[in-house]
């Protein structure tokens, strides 16, 4: 069972980091995306083109293009699960950007600030509790992604299951499915925690 503990913390490592280099790369694009932000059509449309190409080729077929350039592991899941999710995260992200109120920033502009001001003060109060929740949410639905890129091999709980269905060892079977079935209530318990206390 060590092997399964050790396979299930990859699966959580790669859901984690994708999660993270997901936002880290999304939140320009999500900028970008917003035209109260960048009133430049052109530039909103590409943006916007990025995030729909993101979310429209599914977490398996990111993780086989990485797979065939990485090699199989965990880089090939944390690139999968982080590029899945930048059209998730960047398309919510944009559209609470252009929800916002423009009043603050409009003082903000009369005042004289400059544009990081702005966003630092203007912007990121009103979107701070979108964002977490975003954040959290994306969290959660990329453990649940990551146990399954195994099966294609980029790494995590996924390979293991993946060898055990190979080698009919049902019982080995039965015991990575409630690794999986018992991580995913925990980071859902994790999740609505974290929510409560941030938002």
């Amino acid at each position: 069972q060590e092997t399964v503990h050790a396979a299930m913390m990859e699966t959580i490592h790669i859901a984690s980091l994708g999660t993270l280099l997901a936002l880290i790369l999304a939140l320009p694009v999500g900028v970008l995306a917003a035209h109260n932000l960048v009133p430049f059509t052109p530039l909103n449309l590409f943006a916007k083109l990025i995030l729909v190409s993101s979310r429209s080729v599914n977490s398996l077929v990111w993780a086989l293009l990485f797979v065939g350039i990485f090699g199989p592991g965990a880089l090939a899941g944390t690139l999968a699960i982080a590029f899945r999710s930048i059209g998730f995260v960047g398309k919510l992200f944009g559209e609470a950007l252009e929800e916002t109120q423009a009043g603050p920033i409009e003082a903000l502009t009369a005042a004289g600030a400059p544009w990081m001001s702005r966003m630092t003060f203007g912007y990121w109060p009103q979107v701070k509790p979108a964002f977490w929740s975003i954040a959290l949410f994306r969290w959660d639905i990329n453990v649940r992604e990551s146990a399954v890129l195994g099966l294609v091999g980029a790494g995590g709980i996924g390979m293991a299951l993946d060898s055990a269905f190979n080698l009919f060892q049902w019982d080995r079977v039965a015991v990575i499915l409630a690794a999986i079935f018992a991580v995913v209530i925990v980071a859902e318990l994790i999740v609505t925690q974290v929510r409560r206390r941030v938002i």
